[in-house]
């Protein structure tokens, strides 16, 4: 597995990961249709001028990805020290492979080792996610809140978002 910073070229690579992911049920937020061009520029650019984006490549297929992580700067002055809407995505073929943990493991570092105006990197999970709780816990996340009747169910019902974040060690205030 090879992992490298993303590229404003990878659009096409990271479209379709996402689209094969959001196949999954509770794979992302978004579904199939709403995995747009736009939705992914929006964040490939902003990752790349603002914040931390990574693509997993596997060794057999280079022009598939395998795995993407990124996040970026919120854009408001008051947040110029955190990096928000952190999403991870890995292939479903892939998943169970410490994928996730590697490109979560590599981008802390990097934030930890390269970034030391980061403070803080935030994410946001569904309640119903314990696995995904645990895991991000298992890398340092904290569990700060809980954001009732923010995520709706395909069977009409709603849960709560759970916000996580994790503090950079060698943020330099």
């Amino acid at each position: 597995m090879h992992i490298r910073t993303g590229a404003p070229d990878d659009l096409p690579r990271i479209i379709k990961l996402y689209k094969e992911v959001a196949k999954v049920k509770g794979g992302l937020a978004r579904l199939e249709h709403e995995i747009t061009e736009e939705y992914v520029q929006n964040f490939l650019t902003k990752s790349i001028a603002s914040g931390l984006i990574l693509v997993a490549i596997h060794p057999d297929d280079p022009e598939s990805l395998t795995g993407e992580m990124h996040a970026y700067k919120p854009g408001l002055q008051v947040f110029n020290h955190v990096l928000s809407d952190l999403t991870i995505a890995v292939h479903p073929e892939f998943q169970g492979r410490k994928i996730g943990r590697t490109l979560f493991t590599i981008f802390l570092e990097e934030v930890a080792r390269h970034k030391p105006d980061i403070g803080k990197v935030e994410l946001i999970t569904r309640e119903s996610n314990l696995k995904a709780i645990k895991f991000y816990q298992s890398l340092g996340f904290k569990i700060e809140g809980r954001m009732e009747m923010r995520i709706k169910t395909p069977q009409g019902t709603y849960e709560a978002d759970i916000p996580m974040g994790w503090q950079n060690p060698n943020f330099e205030f």
